[in-house]
């Protein structure tokens, strides 16, 4: 079962909230009597006081400008890796009601290109970080791990092999290939040893999108269980703000942090 961090946090800052609002109308003025020593403030009022403020603040940040987010698998190598944490931006698209998800305000929608956080249309609960390649409007294909947008084949330059010494040597041996999204170059991992029995034709409608990830032949994506609506969208990534990852959790020892990835802009 998955966290709800953001009910449990406005949940808490609706608790606080509420128990410093009822002491502050229909207690605080008998605990000053006119003459005598004051009585002492209950310590639920105290720490509703002093934490109402922080809840509220954190869940603003979290809820309408900044989320962060842990990179858990493989999918969107080279551009990230597992283990990076990032930021989404949370505006771009629109500022939705925490927990309910419904757009408020603001009319943002993803570019071609982009880099968007999810919720999964198959489990809203859980996470997902893919590339958009298809927005609506568009005829989309997809075949022989070649894509195809509006008659148009994405242009792909061949760079090499990919190679690293880090967590992502898994993927070692894959080509590491520059894909070209209309003014938008990003680089993508193709696996010439996996074949690709998956065809896509399809006209994307209003409010969908079509995603991918950068990892082509290691990810589960639009190719597999269909469109993201724009009801799902949680924000934009933009910016890795640390790496730390291991092999295997169980072993502290191969946990490592590459310092070159901090500060690292998404594109």
């Amino acid at each position: 079962m998955t966290f709800d961090f953001a009910g449990l946090l406005v949940l808490l800052t609706a608790a606080s909230g509420i128990i410093w609002a009822i002491d502050a109308m229909f207690f605080a003025r008998n605990r000053k009597p006119p003459t005598g020593d004051e009585r002492p403030e209950p310590l639920i009022v105290d720490y509703a006081r002093s934490l109402f403020p922080v809840f509220l603040i954190v869940l603003i940040l979290r809820s309408f400008i900044i989320e962060p987010f842990r990179i858990p698998s493989a999918s969107m190598m080279p551009t990230l890796l597992r283990g990076d944490f990032i930021l989404v931006n949370k505006y771009d698209y629109g500022i939705r009601l925490p927990v309910l998800n419904t757009k408020v305000f603001g009319s943002g929608k993803p570019q071609r290109g982009d880099i968007i956080v999810f919720r999964y249309p198959e489990d809203p609960a859980v996470p997902f970080i893919k590339r958009v390649v298809g927005v609506p409007g568009d005829r989309l294909q997809y075949k022989d791990k070649k894509l195809i947008i509006n008659g148009a084949q994405i242009g792909l330059d061949l760079k090499g092999v990919y190679h690293s010494d880090g967590v992502g040597r898994r993927e070692n041996g894959s080509y590491l290939v520059e894909e070209q999204l209309g003014k938008l170059k990003h680089d993508i991992l193709i696996n010439p040893l996996q074949l690709s029995s998956v065809e896509i034709d399809r006209k994307i409608p209003e409010g969908h999108y079509f995603v991918l990830g950068d990892n082509r032949d290691n990810s589960r994506d639009s190719r597999y269980w269909g469109l993201v609506p724009d009801r799902n969208l949680v924000g934009r990534a933009f910016y890795i703000w640390m790496n730390w990852s291991s092999d295997s959790i169980l072993d502290p020892g191969s946990w490592d942090m590459d310092w070159e990835r901090i500060g690292s802009a998404i594109k």
